[in-house]
């Protein structure tokens, strides 16, 4: 039964898109003989309930397997040398001077939980960030905007953070910005079976002045691209969640735009010496660490 209503009902003869009381019992011969009130309770012994259906999108990049593939080795590099490769998922996340809704406690009745708004404008603060997906620590930057000279300056903090390591595979989204020739020209060079996707009017080549103004640092960094359009492969997208929770859901800080940006820089520093229990909530303790 749990297989039967994750068919599509029109493969099993039914005219229809989802599945009905009398179209399972039609395609079940053993519930012929049932009554049409009966089938809801057999269903629910069977552990089968009427329920919200969710959105659901799978990532439509041809070589969304290798890229899959190629992350779960440069893991297994990581566990058996952890000296000398680190691996970090990294992410943007914006956050706005309003408070985001969620569900709270509150009286029974008509009273609701407020989200309390501000009548400034819905500022807008940007956060970059790398999850250690061997210690669960986190480094992070705040910003107006990020932009390529933004990834630079946090590149520079992150080989600061792990100055031993011979190579920082960095996972991340297609972005176009995260592969702007300006910006690898500040990486060392980049060893990958998968080409980076830029918008067609977009330069080859890095500028004469990022040539100048980074071309040296030939920062021990490699970029390792997710799938396009794969957001659930990143395990920091967790942290973003915990951090609405934890922060942004109905915060009482519209009218104090500094102290909002103070509470979210804690809550990131927090992290900042590991956490196996960051690892564990993003779903990166099992296997990782063992």
């Amino acid at each position: 039964m749990q297989h039967l209503v994750q068919r599509d009902p029109r493969t099993c003869g039914q005219d229809q898109t989802r599945w009905t009381l009398a179209g399972i019992r039609r395609a079940c011969p053993w519930l012929h003989a049932r009554s049409l009130p009966g089938v809801p309770t057999i269903l629910a012994r069977l552990h089968v309930v009427w329920k919200r259906a969710r959105a659901s999108i799978r990532s439509p990049d041809p070589d969304d397997d290798g890229k899959r593939a190629a992350l779960a080795a440069i893991l297994d590099q990581m566990r058996a040398h952890p000296q000398r490769s680190r691996v970090l998922f990294l992410d943007e996340v914006t956050i706005a001077r309003q408070p985001t809704l969620a569900q709270a406690y509150a009286m029974r009745g008509a009273d609701q939980a407020r989200a309390a708004l501000s009548q400034r404008d819905n500022t807008l603060t940007r956060v970059v960030a790398t999850l250690d997906a061997q210690t669960g620590q986190v480094c992070f930057r705040r910003a107006k905007r990020i932009m390529i000279a933004t990834l630079v300056q946090f590149y520079h903090d992150i080989r600061a953070t792990y100055p031993d390591a011979e190579t920082i595979y960095v996972v991340q989204d297609n972005w176009p910005v995260h592969t702007h020739p300006d910006l690898l020209v500040a990486l060392a060079p980049q060893i990958t079976s998968y080409p980076f996707y830029r918008p067609g009017n977009w330069p080859t080549e890095p500028s004469a002045a990022a040539r100048q103004k980074w071309g040296q640092l030939q920062l021990p960094i490699q970029i390792v691209p997710l799938p396009t359009y794969a957001s659930w492969c990143n395990p920091i997208e967790q942290l973003w969640r915990l951090l609405r929770q934890t922060v942004t859901h109905l915060h009482r800080w519209a009218d104090d735009l500094p102290r909002l940006r103070e509470e979210v820089d804690r809550f990131l520093s927090g992290f900042a010496g590991g956490s196996t229990d960051l690892l564990r909530y993003v779903g990166l303790s099992t296997g990782l660490n063992s």
